[in-house]
């Protein structure tokens, strides 16, 4: 007999960095759900126009993941106005690539780390003791298959989705049998302003924002921890997984896997980069955008 699917209607759903790209897209797949979703971004004018654009009582509020009180913040505003949170997407993140990691910036490095790492416990941690309190609850973390490997040029990066990967099957295993589920989700390549002037490796195109997002509502859906996106990509990491490093190495190179971070267009890329950097207010974008200066 098939498992029956979860029923997503009526659910509360929070995403965060949610004014663009897979974010928005997931908003939007929620909201076919039937769900009630909030969404929160460093960018509220933005997150404003992207909540009213999708309509059906979507409502967006301030929030910099990189500080835990405004995450606390906005978790408590979203179950002010809609009610429990019983989906918490923690999708904020930047991708600043194209150096090698000795010449890569402190600041840049420091800034992905603020977002990409502590965007996503500070988010599991406010968000799962009010979900263990009630017995029901899925935490959904925005890794990337660059979670699963090095590659040349974003070594930063890589090394936080890594971060994201391993957080996430260490809570799964922590919440086993609380009611409380984890899902992490591992996309390629996918076609937003992040993905700008990256060189395409063979055989594994790039996907869409509404791809992602699809997945991750099948995910809720069955109760999936792995979410690789396309689905193919699954297979191929296990293959990979299994070659010896030096096949590993030689496969990658073989796609021009290795290409993808570390040729880039930094022309195509500015906009993002510049827009990257003006994250913090702190910081200015450096000569080259993609670096930071403190």
């Amino acid at each position: 007999m098939a498992k029956q699917h979860r029923i997503l209607a009526g659910q509360v759903a929070a995403v965060t960095g949610a004014a663009r790209g897979i974010g928005r897209a997931t908003a939007e797949a929620f909201l076919r759900e039937g769900m009630k979703v909030a969404i929160g971004d460093l960018d509220l004018a933005v997150a404003q126009q992207t909540a009213a654009e999708l309509g059906h009582g979507t409502i967006a509020l301030p929030l910099n993941v990189t500080e835990r009180a405004s995450v606390h913040a906005f978790v408590d505003d979203v179950e002010a106005q809609l009610g429990p949170i019983d989906v918490l997407v923690n999708n904020a993140g930047i991708m600043q690539v194209g150096h090698r990691v000795w010449e890569e910036d402190d600041a840049t490095t420091q800034r992905m780390i603020d977002i990409n790492v502590n965007g996503v416990m500070f988010g599991i941690k406010e968000i799962v003791p009010r979900m263990l309190a009630r017995g029901r609850g899925h935490v959904v973390n925005i890794a990337s298959t660059a979670g699963k490997g090095g590659f040349p040029g974003g070594a930063t990066y890589c090394g936080t989705k890594h971060y994201v990967v391993g957080v996430s099957e260490a809570l799964r295993a922590e919440l086993r049998g609380t009611g409380v589920d984890v899902s992490c989700v591992m996309p390629v390549v996918v076609n937003t302003e992040l993905a700008a002037g990256l060189t395409e490796s063979r055989g594994v195109k790039q996907v869409q924002p509404s791809d992602v997002a699809d997945e991750i509502v099948t995910a809720l859906k069955e109760n999936r921890f792995d979410v690789f996106v396309p689905r193919s990509v699954a297979q191929i990491t296990r293959v990979m997984n299994v070659l010896p490093r030096g096949g590993r190495e030689a496969v990658s190179r073989a796609l021009k896997a290795d290409q993808v971070l570390a040729n880039v267009d930094a022309g195509k890329r500015a906009a993002y980069e510049l827009r990257a950097a003006s994250s913090d207010p702190a910081l200015d974008a450096g000569a080259d955008p993609r670096q930071l200066t403190g």
